[in-house]
């Protein structure tokens, strides 16, 4: 668990982890744009390849990618089976359930698959991005931009305290495991529904013990940033050659669909 939700990785020192990680972010809007407008699965699937490439180079394990994208391929998976069954055009697999006919289209195969290519290609930005960052680098570089305060202070305790309450969960989990409580169907439903209680009230409690701690040590609703040092030459030039390559790709994408 900790290895999944950590930048552990992104501590390391590699070529990626010395760049700017203003320019990181720069480069990872750049790219997230350039997904979200493709008009075909082709770019955003050979951003997603380059981008999984990219980590294994990096030693970061396999088995953990694979974690990672678990939640976001499943997102994919709904996608594409939402626009297939749900958008009109030419049949090409019918299902029935319950006395229901869904038939799934042609057209909305390839609209699911485009969207789905998109989140794959976005998601897999992200997972580099905080590969190759660590959270504090990213927020403090996200104040650079100009992000307004209250978002980047809520997002660096969100990132704070979710460790926390990942560990007080886990706890809670292998105490309802030695109590039996994942033994059974009905006893698995009632211990899980008695978790989700449980975390969000000492979330509760955690956020109140935070702002009072938070208080004591002179917070007044500001959190102090120190300022950024300038962007060197190299990660400008960085910018400007990821730039260029970016935008070499889409046009030669768009340009073979069109062809």
């Amino acid at each position: 668990m900790f290895d999944t939700f950590s930048d552990i990785f992104a501590r390391r020192d590699n070529v990626l982890t010395r760049v700017d990680p203003r320019a990181k972010l720069m480069v990872a809007f750049m790219l997230i744009c350039a997904v979200i407008l493709s008009d075909r699965p082709l770019l955003p699937l050979s951003v997603a390849v380059v981008c999984m490439a990219t980590m294994v180079s990096l030693r970061i394990p396999i088995k953990l990618i694979g974690i990672r994208l678990l939640a976001p391929m499943g997102i994919v998976l709904v996608l594409v089976v939402l626009k297939a069954f749900t958008t009109k055009g030419a049949p090409l697999v019918s299902l029935s359930v319950l006395g229901y006919v869904f038939v799934a289209s042609s057209e909305g195969l390839k609209i699911g698959s485009v969207l789905g290519s998109r989140v794959f290609g976005a998601v897999s930005v992200m997972l580099l991005l905080s590969s190759v960052s660590p959270a504090h680098q990213i927020f403090h570089a996200l104040r650079w931009f100009r992000v307004p305060e209250v978002w980047v202070e809520i997002a660096l305790l969100i990132y704070r305290y979710i460790f926390a309450l990942l560990d007080q969960t886990s706890d809670l989990i292998v105490a309802q495991r030695v109590r039996l409580g994942y033994s059974s169907v009905t006893r698995s439903l009632s211990s899980v529904s008695a978790l989700a209680g449980t975390v969000v009230g000492r979330s509760m409690d955690q956020a109140m013990r935070t702002y009072e701690a938070m208080t004591l040590r002179g917070y007044q609703g500001r959190y102090p940033f120190a300022p950024l040092p300038e962007m060197r030459r190299s990660d400008w030039l960085t910018i400007l050659a990821a730039f260029t390559a970016i935008t070499t790709a889409y046009v030669m994408a768009q340009w073979w669909i069109a062809s």
